[in-house]
């Protein structure tokens, strides 16, 4: 399960994250002992694994059957033997940076969020793919993909300026209905609401019904205010507020935070608070497609992955990009760019093979393997839209619009707007409370 947050460096998605499907989320490795400590630890030694197999550390559980399946492909088709280590959302961390201490990293491992990949990435455990992108292996990409991996001259984590993992998913975050709770009460799944208001009067009516009406996790909630600010604000404009330039104490900020404050007030969010810890995404995602005992949700394409690996008989659902602002003045546009991918450790003496496992993972026949096995939207542009699933088509139809924002929330304001979306919903304070809170982390930096 997941908590969302894209995997990209220095874009959109990687404002938020959890321990599930980290390609979205924040990181629960922090940017400063961490990075300490594992620069210090960086300082010698070849790293990679021991043997004569490349190890590839994975944290997906919803993809594992796949990079399995196509990992004994390529061994059959080159002879080159691949090992997947199937380490999970929930310990990724934790054995990544236990291996780094000890400088026994795996020849690869999975790509997660910017700021819990920099102290790697600054230590000099991952491999400059910047070079290789150009030309050939980077025009397959979908340019969404490259910009939001791309770590830009200015990025708050301080990385060398650089590309430095390969991606074979993109992502975006936005709605998933069940469709039998949205018939049951008179409702089209298959036909987005034209408004926020409009998906207000849906809830409502959902609610009636007995069933959960809207939830979405503690750690996602900075992706849904991310996602709605682009209603009011241009991307440069969410950039500007993210290094420090403009103030979180705009209209347009007080006018994002009034959605939190609209739910509550209508008293459509499921059980009247968001679920928090660990594993809060992972308890919306039961609620939704294991339980199902509520008909919306919240989260980031990769959720498909993850309810064919734990519901696989729980398939009647959609999804849609949050609705629009009543009163918006810009187009709205997702938060996504690229979710799953990997990354290469320089230092193996098996790092030219593990080159070339990425470059063959990433290509466009195997995402076609990617779409169909997980499944997934892909990051390849040749890929046919044929190929993704009916659940994602919503999301999919716009897919390229998606925020190309240089530069992420900081670690430090991102917490503080999570816990903001927290208090507002249990009415502990006030929109203008909340801003000021930001204002204050943001200068605290």
């Amino acid at each position: 399960m997941t908590r969302f947050h894209t995997a990209g460096s220095t874009g959109p998605t990687a404002t938020t994250t959890g321990h599930s499907r980290r390609g979205f989320l924040l990181g629960a490795i922090g940017t400063g002992l961490a990075t300490t400590s594992l620069a210090a630890c960086g300082s010698g030694g070849s790293g990679g694994s021991g043997g004569s197999e490349v190890v590839f550390m994975n944290q997906s559980r919803g993809q594992a059957a796949t990079l399995k399946s196509l990992a004994k492909q390529y061994t059959k088709q080159t002879g080159v033997k691949i090992r997947i280590d199937d380490v999970g959302p929930t310990d990724f961390l934790t054995k990544l940076q236990s291996s780094s201490q000890s400088r026994n990293m795996p020849d690869m491992y999975s790509a997660v969020d910017g700021h819990s990949m920099a102290p790697y990435y600054k230590a000099g455990w991952a491999m400059d793919l910047t070079d290789r992108m150009k030309g050939g292996w980077g025009d397959t990409f979908r340019p969404a993909t490259l910009k939001t991996t791309t770590f830009g001259a200015d990025n708050p984590q301080h990385v060398k300026p650089g590309i430095y993992s390969a991606h074979w998913e993109t992502p975006a975050l936005g709605i998933f209905v069940n469709a039998a709770m949205y018939k049951a009460v008179g409702l089209d799944p298959d036909k987005a609401p034209a408004s926020m208001s409009e998906f207000i009067d849906q809830l409502r009516k959902i609610k009636k019904s007995g069933k959960g009406p809207f939830w979405f996790a503690t750690s996602l909630s900075n992706q849904v205010i991310q996602s709605y600010a682009s209603n009011y604000m241009t991307d440069d404009e969410l950039n500007a507020t993210f290094v420090g330039k403009n103030s979180w104490k705009s209209e347009g900020w007080r006018k994002t935070l009034q959605l939190v404050v609209d739910l509550r007030d209508a008293g459509v969010i499921a059980t009247g608070s968001l679920p928090s810890g660990n594993t809060d995404n992972p308890t919306v995602e039961k609620a939704f497609f294991n339980t199902q005992g509520v008909a919306t949700i919240f989260d980031g394409t990769s959720a498909v992955g993850v309810a064919r690996a734990t519901a696989p008989d729980f398939t009647d659902y959609r999804s849609f990009p949050l609705p629009k602002a009543d009163d918006g003045t810009q187009a709205p546009r997702m938060v996504g760019g690229a979710a799953k991918g990997a990354v290469v450790n320089p230092r193996s003496k098996k790092a030219a093979k593990a080159l070339k496992f990425l470059e063959w993972l990433t290509a466009p026949d195997q995402q076609q393997a990617w779409a169909k096995g997980v499944p997934l939207i892909p990051s390849a542009r040749a890929v046919s839209e044929k190929d993704i699933p009916k659940q994602l088509t919503g999301i999919a139809a716009k897919i390229s619009d998606i925020q190309l924002v240089q530069n992420q929330i900081l670690e430090q304001v991102n917490t503080a707007l999570q816990k903001g979306t927290q208090a507002l919903v249990l009415k502990e304070r006030t929109v203008d409370q909340v801003l000021g809170d930001l204002d204050a982390a943001q200068k605290s930096a």
